[in-house]
């Protein structure tokens, strides 16, 4: 044989044996990666959890609790007892100071010098001894003059309608009531009794008022105002309007 022939022949031989062995290394390679997935999925099944049953155990239900993202790092029991949520502490409560500022009386009437209607309501002034409307008085000469239809105009006036603040313990009396009454700083009983429009009940605060008054001849105590030609000493020959607040 020709060298040159042997040659071809022996480089023949030698790749035919380079391609069996490369193939067999791509089949070796194919077989350990299958294994390798096959492996991998394996343990992933096992790491999957599998879905919670329900429970049929009522206690053990009643153990259950939701986990949030601050509860997931507080334990569920301590030494083997769940546990348990106490109420949260009331915030203290401050002290209410209830102050006694009596109860405001809106619109009142003057039914005489020292009673007020509300309505079918009637509040008496403390301290005093309303004057009756219908009270007459001695004037000068020997005639007399109405001096409680006066003291009633006069009260009238001086109200004019404001809100009177009472002392009332319950604001929805029915009747007649008694109780101190005043417009701002100025007690209605003691403005009736300086004036002379009303007497001082005995032993009242407002005596000694009640005694100047009579010793200076005011309202009752004095003499007729329209003969005295008093400037605020209302016409009573005219019929007088109560709803007119002047």
């Amino acid at each position: 044989m020709r060298p040159a022939a042997l040659l071809t022949a022996t480089a023949g031989i030698a790749i035919v044996i380079g391609l069996i062995a490369a193939g067999e290394h791509r089949l070796s390679g194919a077989s350990d990666a299958g294994e390798i997935a096959a492996s991998a999925q394996g343990a992933a099944a096992q790491q999957t959890p599998s879905p919670a049953q329900p429970t049929t155990n009522p206690d053990a239900s009643m153990m259950a609790r939701p986990v949030d993202d601050a509860s997931q790092f507080y334990p569920a029991s301590v030494d083997g007892k769940p546990l348990e949520r106490e109420q949260a502490p009331e915030p203290e409560k401050k002290p209410v100071v209830v102050t006694d500022k009596g109860i405001d009386l809106p619109r009142p009437v003057a039914e005489s010098a020292g009673v007020l209607g509300f309505g079918e309501r009637r509040l008496q002034l403390a301290g005093l001894t309303p004057t009756p409307v219908d009270k007459s008085c001695a004037g000068a000469g020997g005639t007399e003059w109405p001096c409680g239809m006066l003291a009633k105009t006069n009260f009238r006036l001086f109200l004019r309608l404001r809100t009177v603040n009472c002392d009332l313990s319950d604001p929805n009396w029915s009747g007649t009531a008694t109780a101190s009454c005043k417009i701002g700083a100025q007690d209605l009983s003691e403005w009736l009794v300086e004036n002379g429009w009303a007497e001082a009940a005995a032993g009242s605060a407002f005596a000694d008022a009640g005694a100047k008054a009579k010793q200076d001849g005011n309202g009752i105590y004095g003499q007729d105002p329209r003969q005295a030609g008093a400037t605020d000493a209302p016409d009573l020959t005219q019929p007088q309007d109560m709803s007119d607040p002047l």
